[in-house]
């Protein structure tokens, strides 16, 4: 049984699968939600190693040489690289979403960790032929998509296309997971 995913803040993941083009649509949904005045953290799940610092940089060279956390900050933003062990498994959710500065942003996107039970909206392309995941995720709560699925659903459907479509119905559900969070604090 997967852990339930705690979070300060709404969270809202978006799942699919691989060229799917989810973080083309971050790209243009992100900006959107900003001139709506909801400040976004993003968390993406990342399936291989990464690098986000150059061989050959200070940073870079000092975590290669042994440290397990290297800060590196400036005036314009700061970075904190974490070592994990090698056969780690995927990365907890949970403790990602603690990282954050809850005071900073109103909305936690979240790319990816699509078999987790948290409120997604599913990304499909029927042109992919990858198959649906909402008969099988009950956490999904809305079907983006740019053509007909294979099978109906109840769920709010989207254009995958028009992501100032997506923003609205975003905007919309943190004002209900708000309203709905401040009842449970009084009740």
């Amino acid at each position: 049984m997967t852990a339930s995913i705690e979070s300060p803040l709404p969270l809202i993941g978006f799942a699919a699968f691989s060229g799917t083009g989810k973080t083309t649509l971050l790209k243009q949904l992100i900006p959107l939600l900003n001139e709506r005045g909801i400040r976004i953290a993003m968390i993406k799940h990342a399936h291989h190693r990464f690098d986000v610092d150059t061989p050959g940089k200070d940073s870079y060279e000092l975590r290669k040489a042994g440290a397990g956390q290297v800060l590196i900050g400036s005036r314009h933003r700061w970075a904190l690289m974490t070592e994990t062990p090698e056969e780690q498994d995927d990365p907890d959710l949970n403790y990602l979403i603690q990282q954050l500065d809850p005071s900073r942003h109103e909305l936690i996107l979240v790319e990816g960790f699509k078999m987790l039970p948290f409120p997604k909206i599913e990304l499909h392309r029927p042109s992919t032929s990858n198959p649906l995941l909402f008969p099988n995720d009950p956490n999904i709560i809305a079907v983006a998509h740019d053509g007909e699925l294979a099978q109906p659903t109840t769920l709010p459907t989207l254009d995958i296309n028009d992501p100032a479509a997506l923003a609205d119905f975003i905007v919309d559900y943190c004002a209900l997971a708000s309203v709905q969070q401040a009842q449970r604090s009084q009740g």
